[in-house]
């Protein structure tokens, strides 16, 4: 059959089973309030934890530094795209989560992909939990390791994958915060578990960091710990900070080697400066303004009462990740259109994005988030509820 023949088949069966995943256009800055063609939106499912996407500050220190530095880094970090903007947030990023150095990526995605690629060989071994993001999932394949997968959150299970003895070196990787379910990982536990087993501990709290621990330094400051020894942690720019890029932060020697060796560091454009200069502000912001974690938390305690006063129930989770699994994806994407209705954007996500038959609803609270915005979304969820017999 024709490449074509068979990619509008593949496209048709995925459209039949409610799979086929569509771009929505905005037509304004990211917020709680958004413009959606000609339509204004309360949004429920943004990233942008803090509402600093479109904040005053951040603007402003984007907008005079591209005055000051262009609108491009021109080449990559090892080049000449090294700017003394991406200088200094790599040792503000470093300082504010208490490591000794810290390098900037262009995303999350690329910053995953580097650490088991430039640190782990056929001779290694690399352990994963099963419901981990797919950058690091797909760090797997770049790095040649033995690779294992653990049931989700069982220390038991990821104790009997170790076997350190057989490797030369072993590497836990981790989502600190799972990014469709809302939960966090055991931290603690898996710090002592890699210590234990003179493994490296690479967490991705691309959704911890801004949101947990003392003035958001990530889920190693809410367990108080922090990235040195055998523990290393990748943070991202582009959710609570509401900016763009990502770091991994730890002890220097690690972060040497990844400058030396992390392909997706090496031969990619370096970020642009203004960007390095928005999310310098957004770190400020962080120290400044503590109300933001405090409204989120409270927002968070606020929804998940009202839920359960309402009848629903949502998953496990503490962050402002809340999600409603309705199963079926025609339901998730039937429930996704009720809210749409009454003016509320919360996206239905389905598989492959999590497993089969727990499509769900992924709402996001953020720290702009009113209390009438909360409300507004319970009286959509409650319809929900009555329709889909919850």
């Amino acid at each position: 059959m024709p490449w074509k023949d068979a990619l509008a088949e593949e496209h048709r069966e995925r459209r039949e089973r409610a799979l086929w995943r569509t771009r929505q256009q905005l037509n304004s800055p990211q917020s709680v309030e958004v413009i959606r063609g000609s339509n204004r939106f309360l949004n429920f499912c943004s990233n942008d934890y803090l509402g600093l996407a479109n904040h005053p500050r951040l603007k402003e220190a984007a907008v005079t530094a591209s005055k000051t530095w262009g609108a491009g880094s021109g080449a990559s970090h090892l080049v000449c795209g090294h700017q003394a903007s991406h200088h200094r947030l790599e040792e503000e990023l470093a300082d504010f989560v208490g490591a000794q150095s810290a390098l900037l990526f262009s995303t999350g995605y690329m910053a995953n992909l580097a650490i088991p690629q430039s640190f782990l060989s056929r001779n290694d071994l690399l352990v994963q939990d099963k419901l981990n993001h797919a950058s690091l999932i797909d760090s797997a394949s770049l790095c040649r390791a033995t690779f294992k997968r653990y049931r989700h959150n069982d220390i038991n299970h990821l104790q009997k994958s170790l076997n350190t003895e057989k490797y030369r070196r072993t590497l836990i990787s981790v989502d600190a915060v799972f990014s469709m379910d809302g939960d966090q990982a055991p931290i603690t536990q898996l710090s002592d578990i890699a210590e234990e087993n003179q493994a490296v501990l690479l967490i991705d709290d691309a959704h911890g960091f801004g949101v947990l621990g003392e003035q958001g330094r990530g889920s190693y400051s809410a367990n108080r710990l922090i990235p040195n020894g055998p523990r290393l942690m990748l943070g991202t720019l582009g959710k609570a900070l509401g900016s763009f890029g990502a770091f991994v932060a730890g002890d220097r020697v690690y972060i040497d080697h990844l400058k030396q060796f992390a392909r997706t560091y090496t031969y990619t454009t370096a970020l642009p400066p203004a960007v390095a200069e928005a999310s310098r502000t957004a770190l400020s912001i962080l120290q400044d303004e503590p109300w933001r974690q405090e409204q989120l938390h409270q927002n968070i305690e606020y929804f998940r009462k009202c839920v359960a006063d309402i009848g629903l129930e949502l998953m496990s989770s503490q962050t402002p990740i809340q999600p409603l699994v309705l199963g079926d994806e025609k339901n998730a994407l039937a429930a996704s259109q009720i809210l749409e209705n009454m003016g509320i954007w919360v996206s239905a996500i389905r598989p492959p994005t999590v497993p089969a038959d727990t499509a769900r609803l992924r709402i996001t609270l953020t720290a702009e988030h009113k209390r009438e915005h909360i409300d507004q979304l319970l009286e959509g969820l409650q319809q929900i509820g009555g329709d889909h017999g919850q």
